[in-house]
């Protein structure tokens, strides 16, 4: 593998998906395993009353590239709703299969653009973000406020 695919950021944003413990008492929670390599990846959810992400939590049974994309993910989810994960979610497919040159606009991803030329590791690579997009997706429309 290319030192620039598993630089000193990646290895050190794969060690930072232990910032992001599994929430014990979630909104959602969503499992995707990857059938080339086994890397295996939950991502549990807090929401707002407005459907956005207060807190993640992650599981990740990965490579260091499926981890390091985790915590790439889990550091830009705060806030974010469901049409922006899933919007994410399907460009950072997108880019992997070649479909697009551009990068989602996520922060960081970037550091993972070179993992772009290694198809065996794109499924570990997509895990925490396709998981995260169906468990929020799980949970319908936002809470309504009362008035």
């Amino acid at each position: 593998m290319s030192a620039t695919l598993y630089s000193m950021d990646v290895l050190r944003l794969a060690a930072a998906v232990a910032d992001y413990p599994p929430l014990a008492d979630p909104d959602t929670i969503e499992e995707r395993r990857s059938p080339t390599c086994g890397s295996r990846m939950a991502v549990s959810l807090k929401l707002d009353d407005e459907g956005q992400v207060a807190a993640i939590g992650l599981d990740a049974k990965a490579c260091a590239l499926g981890q390091a994309a985790a915590a790439i993910f889990a550091r830009g989810a705060l806030g974010a709703d469901r049409a922006t994960i899933a919007a994410a979610s399907n460009a950072w497919r997108a880019y992997l299969a070649g479909e697009t040159e551009t990068l989602p606009d996520w922060p960081d991803l970037h550091l993972l653009a070179a993992g772009r030329d290694y198809p065996a590791r794109h499924p570990s690579m997509r895990l925490a973000f396709e998981a995260a997009a169906a468990a929020i997706e799980r949970v319908g429309t936002p809470r309504q406020a009362h008035g």
